[in-house]
Order: structure tokens, then C-alpha cells, then sequence
């Protein structure tokens, strides 16, 4: 078996010791609809059911609703103080046992956060001492929902409030990993490089989901994406805004490479035999992405493992490949060819030149060198 190879950009110098992420599944806790309150269990699993309706029923301070994966991540920070305090009883500043959320205090969030922080972040972080993986940090952020609601509900003093809380710095933000071109040709090959006979739904619309990644789409974008927001005559298709209203007017137009609209009009042709493309059956949806086997639409944590199969299966090491990936490629692809900053922040729906800065950044060195070198002889 030959060693997988690595699927990034040859970089003018090379930074070890990437950013180690750990990431943290959002489970869901569910509860029957009537239930008795019965423990301190039972009360903090009331008040985490009430902060998912409240959430569920209320704007941020956007004023637009919470996604669902905020919902959750909020719900799930609130969930694994839940575990702890079954697991770890605690008596808060006053002398009190805590038993409910209201009972939680400064001193108790402190000693949470520290041992979140041994346990989940020291771990994973690659230098052994917690400095590089955040988790405390997005916990600590995360879990500020639940004190924000106690606080409107309850009157409960809001522990965020107390300067004596101990804050969790956020790592720095590592270098982007920008793919190589080989790579990509390494996966559209994988996935039977748009060949008209290759006709099994689970590699036709694999191959869609590459080539519709090279056009700098975000997972939550080409997850969002439905049939009518194609319009492959004209060679584009419409992402609306993940965090406002599909009738919105910051809907961008994404220019598609004739390659991806054969791809696309390949899938579309496969996609009509699922269950629930058909427009007279109960199960019928609009999502572009459908699972294999007549399954439900594809979901973000299927994305990101189809990312990692097809990686593993063109022959490179999956660890360094993610759906995010291939937005710094995409922004490395145009800044090379001589595209504006304003049509590229366009397309991507940037309001930041920050952002312009950030993605592709681990190849500016190459690419500065290779405009000089495009001068040739100046004297």
C-alpha cells in the first residue's frame, strides 16, 4: 500500500505544526413532551428545554432567528455543564449545593471552565499544554445563552457580568491549507471525471459536489442549495444567505465553470430516480444534495466525510482535507489569474477586505513571486 500523500499546495516556505481543531459533535438531548420534574436532573434538563424553545422562538441580536446549529451548539454547551454537575457535585460561593443552573456562580463556572479545560483541551492540544485547540473558548462563548436566558427568565445574576470570571483567550488562527491543483484533478478523477457513462447516483452526484466545491461554495451554502437556485443555461447558480431570508436581496450569483454545469445537469438527470426528487410523492424535497439509497438530503456531517472518502480514495491523507478547503483554493485560483479584489469579494459576498486578505493566504509568498517573475527582465 503506498503512503497517502499530501493534498496541499507546495508553499514557498512550509509551517509546521498547523492548528489542531477539536471538534465537539452536536448531539441532540431529546425529552418527552410532558415530564415530571422529579431531581436537580430533571430541573436542569426543564430549563435546557426551555432555552431551545426560547432560542427557537427568538432573534440574535441581528435581529434575524438562531440557525439550528447555533440552537444546538448553544444547547449542547449547556447539556455538558448538565453532565458535569450530575457527575461532579458542587457547593457555589453562598454554601449552597448546586442543583439548578440558578444555583451556578461565578466560582462554579470557574472551576467548570478549568476542568473543561484540562480534560478536553490539554489533551488534543499538540504542544500538551492546551494552547492550540479553543475548545474552552467556544464552550465558554457558547454556554453564555444559557445565563443570558436565566437572567431575562429568573433574575438569575449573570456570572458573564463578574469580572472575577476566568476568560478563555480564542488560539490563534492558523494558516489556511490551500489544495493543490493535483489534488483536485486527483478527486475529479475519483469520482469518474464527469464521464457520461458513469451513471451510478453515489458517484455522479460526488463528482457534482467537487466540482460545485471549486466554486468557493461554503458547506452551508451547497448544503442550502435547492433546484430552482440553479440556472445552468446561464451557466450560474443563486446562494442566498444562510442567516436571512431566501427572499433576501444579498442573494449572490456564483459563476460556474462549463465543466461544473455538465456536472450539475448530469446529477440532475441520476437525481430524478430518488424517492424524494419525485414531485408526487409525500417525501418529496426540494434539496439539491440527496443521500444515497433513497435517503434523506445530505447532511454536514456527510459532507465532510464524503470529503474525506474521496480524498482517501484519489490516494492523499484525509486529515489535511475539509469542505473549507477548497474556499481558500477557490480564492488562491482567482488571486493568480489576475482577478479584482472587488469581483472576487463580490462573488463571495465579502464585505471585509480582511476576508480577501485571510483566504489563499498561505500562497501570497508564491504568488508575489511568480507576478515578479511574469515581468521578466525590467532593465
Amino acid at each position: 500500500m503506498t503512503a497517502a500523500r499530501n493534498p496541499l499546495r507546495a508553499q514557498t516556505r512550509v509551517r509546521s505544526a498547523d492548528t489542531a481543531r477539536a471538534s465537539e459533535s452536536t448531539r441532540t438531548l431529546s425529552a418527552a413532551p410532558v415530564r415530571s420534574v422529579r431531581s436537580a436532573e430533571d430541573v436542569r434538563l426543564a430549563t435546557i428545554a426551555e432555552l431551545e424553545l426560547h432560542l427557537s422562538t427568538t432573534t440574535n441580536k441581528h435581529g434575524r432567528p438562531f440557525q439550528r446549529r447555533t440552537v444546538n451548539a448553544y444547547k449542547y454547551a449547556a447539556t455538558q455543564l448538565h453532565r458535569w454537575l450530575s457527575r461532579s457535585p458542587q457547593i457555589n460561593a453562598a454554601g449552597v449545593g448546586v442543583s439548578s443552573f440558578t444555583d451556578v456562580d461565578t466560582a462554579t463556572l470557574n472551576r467548570y471552565f478549568r476542568w473543561y479545560y484540562t480534560e478536553h483541551d490539554v489533551p488534543k492540544s499538540q504542544d500538551g499544554k492546551g494552547g492550540y485547540t479553543g475548545g474552552t473558548s467556544t464552550t465558554q462563548r457558547n454556554l453564555r445563552a444559557l445565563f443570558l436566558y436565566l437572567a431575562e427568565e429568573y433574575d438569575h445574576p449573570n456570572p458573564y457580568d463578574d469580572p472575577k470570571l476566568q476568560r478563555y483567550a480564542t488560539p490563534p488562527m492558523g494558516k489556511p491549507k490551500t489544495l493543490s491543483e493535483e489534488f483536485i484533478t486527483d478527486c475529479l478523477a475519483a469520482t469518474g471525471n464527469g464521464s457520461p457513462k458513469v451513471r451510478d447516483f453515489e458517484t455522479v452526484r460526488n463528482h457534482a459536489i467537487i466540482r460545485v466545491l471549486t466554486e468557493g461554495l461554503r458547506s452551508d451554502e451547497l448544503l442550502n442549495l435547492r433546484t430552482n437556485d440553479l440556472d445552468l443555461p446561464n451557466g450560474t447558480l443563486v446562494v442566498i444567505p444562510i442567516k436571512m431570508d431566501r427572499n433576501s436581496v444579498d442573494a449572490r450569483t456564483i459563476p460556474l465553470q462549463p465543466k461544473t454545469v455538465k456536472a450539475l445537469t448530469r446529477y440532475l438527470r441520476v437525481r430524478a430516480t430518488h424517492r424524494m426528487a419525485n414531485p408526487n410523492s409525500p417525501d418529496h424535497v426540494e434539496w439539491l444534495w440527496l443521500g444515497t439509497r433513497n435517503r434523506d438530503e445530505l447532511g454536514y456531517q456527510g459532507l465532510h466525510r464524503l470529503v474525506k472518502k474521496i480524498a482517501t480514495a484519489a490516494g492523499y491523507d484525509p486529515a489535511h482535507v475539509s469542505p473549507h478547503s477548497f474556499c481558500h483554493t477557490w480564492a488562491d485560483d482567482l488571486k493568480a489569474a489576475g482577478v479584482s479584489g472587488e469581483h472576487i469579494m463580490a462573488v463571495r459576498g465579502w464585505k471585509s477586505p480582511a476576508m480577501l486578505r485571510r483566504y489563499g493566504a498561505d500562497m501570497a509568498s508564491r504568488r508575489a513571486v511568480d507576478a515578479v517573475h511574469a515581468l521578466g527582465d525590467r532593465y
